[in-house]
Parts: C-alpha cells; structure tokens; sequence
C-alpha cells in the first residue's frame, strides 16, 4: 500500500488553487489532481486536462479515488469546508488561515484525530528558499547570539479594491490572517513558542475596511536577562520595501531583500517540474541573495567583512511530498493541526493586545 496513488480534490481555482497548489501537488510523485471544484468556468480542465471539473462539494466528496481534499476558498469557509471532508473521510489540506478562531482550530484537529485523518495547515512558507537559508545561518551561528530577528512581508497597495472578498470587512479577512499565518508560523518553526506577545494591529489605508497592518513583537527569554526579540511586520502601504529578513547578532547580521521566486515563476507560466527530475526548480538568480555582515574579531568591531549569501533553493514540492507520505505512513507529518492552532491562538493574541494596549503573557 505504501505505493499506491493518492486521489487530490482541490476546492477553488483562484490563485491559491493555480499558483500555490495544483503545480505543485501535480509535480509530487504519488499524487493525482483527480476532480477541481471550480463553480463555474473551465480553466482548471484546460490547466490539468486529466482532472475532472465538478460543480458541487458533494459530487467530490462521493469520489471515492479521491483520498486527500485541498481547501484553497474565502478565509471565512475554509473550517466548514474542511470539516465536510474530514467528515466524508477524506484528508484535508488547508490553505491559511487554518482557520478563523483557535476554538475552531482545535475543533478541527480533534474531528481529523477521532477519525484517523489528516488536517494539515498549509504553511508552505517552511520551503521558501530564503527562509531555509536563515534557518541555516540560525544552526550554523554565523552571527554569533541572536538578538534581533525581522520578518517583514509588505505590499504596495494604497487604495482598496471594491467587490472582492479580501477587502471586505470580516474578521477572518485582513492582512493578519492573511500573511501573519507565514510569519508567526515561521517564527515558531525556528524559535517555538514565544514567552510574551505585544503587537499593533490597525487599519492604515484611508477607506481600508480590513486589518490592513500589523506589528507584532515575540519575546524569548534567555539566559541572564539576554533574549531575543523576533518582530513580524507588515504594511500595505510599503512603496519601499523593508528587508524580506534582518537579523542582528553578537558577531554581526544578515539582510536579505525580495521574495522567494517560486510563486512568480508559476505566475508567469513556468511549469514545475516533477519532483526527483534532474530540472532544478528553483535557484534564485544572485542579485537577490542576501548580504552577510560579520565582525571576525569582536574587539575591532570596525572591521567588518561582507560576504553574499546563496538562496537555498526553496521547494514548495516538499510540502506535498511530506502530506503524501505522512497518508502512506512513511514518514511523521511535518505541520500537524497544532500547528494551525498555535498560530491562530496567537494571531488572536495579537489582536487582543493590540485592543488592549499592552503586552501578553503567551498560554496556550
């Protein structure tokens, strides 16, 4: 059994289901895109002519070649969607946010773990190229204790867009549930959990309905009184981007600019190629690597050497291949439900400090 093709059911053909989803679960050996829930239109048969349309939920959860649903819908359907598939049997991947509250979150978890099933958050940020490469300066202590770590991920969108679902007022919509689910979730990944939370969570934008902003600040205790502070930012109103990371460190820092290229390359027709192919997919040109600042010897800390960083090379792939073999029990899941609902408890964390006006001790 540990061989077998595992039937993909993708609900929505928006951006999410084009550009971060149909490829890449398409390019994972053991994978099959069966059935796309696409109401109305044709574009997913043209894309994946192999994959049958269909019009209703029902008609894809009675397919029983269809093992695994992936939810990429409006933030605000994403739970009950998912909890009709689990229900049906099926595992479900779940685009961000997991879901709207961390009481929903742990309802899902609870529904997929008395089932057998899987509910995975997509946080497909873990195989950005740029994140993999901080996460290897972290290991490595190439900037010797880290004090200070920016995540930055800003827009540049001054006046809001009328009749989509992104801008309208809900509190399942906005940029915290929208990019903080990437942000917080890597902080996480590479920190755990933070001891206290403190953020800023506001409308920027003139005749912005949504949470079109935030600033929020992770505090990690260490040793003698000498922490880390991990900040996650973002702004609609970016015209001049900040660094996509900055971090500050004891022997110097880092600074890396610009998006990973996988969801550009998808955007402008690349085709992703199948995983376990000699086609490499996807090295960042080296304009875009990131800049290393150190100090070799801390008592002549003029004296500094600057060196370019390569961009490892980022893999959205690896998420599908990992939810492939967690269902064929081959290999431990990589984001597992209390993922999903650790971030949202602190996204709502964030919330309620910045209504609050103060800081947060993190209690999950």
């Amino acid at each position: 059994m540990a061989d077998r093709e595992i039937g993909v059911g993708l609900i929505g053909f928006g951006l999410g289901g084009r550009v971060f989803h149909a490829p890449f679960a398409n390019a994972v050996n053991g994978l099959r895109l069966t059935a796309v829930l696409q109401r109305q239109g044709e574009e997913s048969a043209r894309a994946y002519p192999a994959a049958q349309i269909v019009r209703t939920l029902d008609d894809m959860l009675a397919n029983k070649a269809i093992e695994l649903v992936v939810v990429t819908t409006p933030n605000a359907t994403h739970v009950e969607l998912a909890k009709q598939a689990l229900e049906a049997g099926k595992h479900v991947v779940i685009d961000k946010p997991f879901a709207t509250t961390s009481e929903e979150a742990l309802g899902l978890s609870q529904l997929a773990s008395s089932k057998g099933l899987l509910a995975v958050p997509f946080h497909n940020r873990r195989w950005d190229g740029d994140f993999l490469t901080v996460k290897k300066l972290i290991v490595e202590q190439a900037l010797g204790r880290l004090v200070s770590f920016e995540s930055h991920f800003d827009r540049f969108r001054p006046i809001p867009r009328g009749g989509v679902w992104q801008e309208a007022e809900n509190p399942a919509n906005g940029m915290l549930f929208d990019l903080g689910p990437h942000l917080v979730d890597q902080a996480l990944a590479l920190f755990g959990l933070p001891d206290t939370i403190v953020a800023s969570v506001r409308s920027d934008r003139d005749g912005s309905e949504i949470e079109d902003a935030f600033d929020i600040t992770l505090s990690y205790p260490g040793a003698n009184g000498k922490g880390l502070l991990v900040h996650c930012r973002t702004s609609y109103l970016a015209c001049d981007n900040s660094p996509r990371f900055l971090l500050h460190g004891t022997r110097g820092s880092f600074r890396k600019h610009g998006l990973d290229p996988q969801e550009t390359a998808v955007v402008g027709g690349a085709t992703v190629p199948k995983l376990g192919s000699p086609d490499v997919w996807l090295q960042e040109d080296e304009p875009a690597w990131g800049t290393l600042t150190v100090a070799p010897n801390p008592a002549a800390p003029a004296r500094l050497v600057e060196s370019r960083v390569k961009t490892e090379i980022g893999d959205y792939r690896g998420f599908y291949a990992n939810v492939r073999d967690a269902i064929l029990g081959t290999a431990p899941l990589a984001l597992t439900a209390e993922d999903g609902y650790r971030v949202i408890r602190l996204l709502e964390l964030a919330r309620q400090s910045s209504a609050e006006g103060r800081r947060l001790k993190v209690e999950l």
